[in-house]
């Protein structure tokens, strides 16, 4: 494990950036007249966005001997859980339609 001295410039960086797309999901969600797809929209967008800033500024991902395996193994997730989440919701919807 590489050890590095200094301040934290990145986690800093990613600590401060977090808490703006935080207090900017609650500035839209409290202070707009948007509609309540559109707050939710805005706020699902920021909070994938976060997501993916804290995976790789605080946990990482992308370093190591294999960040690029991690990177990929996690897109695969990703697209197993849409495909069974939809897939379910695409069942049990028009499920009903056939008979």
């Amino acid at each position: 494990m590489r050890q590095t001295a200094g301040f934290p410039k990145s986690q800093i960086f990613g600590l401060f950036l977090s808490l703006v797309l935080t207090f900017g999901a609650g500035f839209i969600a409290l202070k707009t007249s948007l509609s309540f797809g559109m707050i939710m929209a805005i706020i699902g967008t920021l909070a994938l966005i976060q997501a993916g800033l804290q995976l790789f500024m605080f946990m990482h991902v992308s370093e190591g001997e294999d960040g690029k395996t991690n990177i990929i193994n996690m897109l695969y997730s990703l697209f197993c859980a849409i495909v069974i989440v939809f897939g379910t919701i695409w069942v049990m919807t028009l499920g009903t339609h056939t008979h």
